[in-house]
């Protein structure tokens, strides 16, 4: 009788550990699954991003951490008013966030605190300009090659964007004159890493 009830013990105990063992096996595979799709959405799907400036007020004020759509132009070519997220053309090593301004093969003048777009009378509406543009306003006109889109931030009197990449490439050793700078004041298409669909902090809101 001892000798079955030690027997009944010891089969009791083992089922435990098996139990144990397979508990541990759930939890490890839950574990392994959420990193696995942590991955894919932070590598494939969606970019998540702090702002560090303000070149983008008062549409993304300084510190606001947004969500961004890597898949965004898998499908379909950037437009103009797009915020983009791209690395930038001086060092593709930094992200920046800017808007989409100039279009491939489009000439982008920059007059007097407006944009004109291939010649017309009419200047680009921009109602999202965080305040009267009068710093590096005037006396730009830019060939926006295939492939290739012209960038501003929103605050343009405090946003470090296409009208001066150029002269950062000639600074950085990276072009010797003016011609050879010219590439980098645009952001190509490989270099965008997605488009900037809404903010969460400091307040949520719809990025347009």
């Amino acid at each position: 009788m001892a000798k079955e009830r030690q027997t009944e013990r010891g089969r009791l105990e083992d089922e435990q550990k098996r139990n144990a063992r397979k508990e541990v096996f759930s939890w490890v595979r839950m574990f392994a699954i959420v990193i696995v799709v942590v991955f894919v959405l932070t590598q494939f799907i969606i970019i998540n991003a702090k702002i560090p400036s303000g070149s983008m007020e008062n549409t993304i004020m300084t510190h606001d951490r947004l969500i961004g759509f890597r898949f965004a132009y898998w499908f379909e070519e950037p437009q103009r008013g797009d915020i983009i997220l791209f690395e930038y053309p001086v060092d593709e090593t930094q992200i920046y966030i800017k808007r989409v301004i100039g279009l491939p093969g489009e000439t982008v003048e920059i007059r007097d605190g407006h944009i004109y777009i291939d010649g017309s009378e009419k200047p680009l509406e921009e109602d999202y300009l965080k305040e009267t543009w009068i710093w590096e306003n005037d006396g730009y006109t830019f060939e926006v090659p295939e492939g290739c889109y012209f960038v501003l931030g929103d605050n343009r009197n405090d946003s470090e964007d296409g009208r001066l990449w150029a002269n950062e490439a000639i600074k950085e050793g990276l072009a010797s004159t003016p011609e050879e700078a010219e590439q980098y004041s645009f952001v190509r298409k490989d270099q965008i890493k997605g488009k900037a669909i809404f903010k969460y902090y400091s307040k949520f809101a719809i990025l347009k």
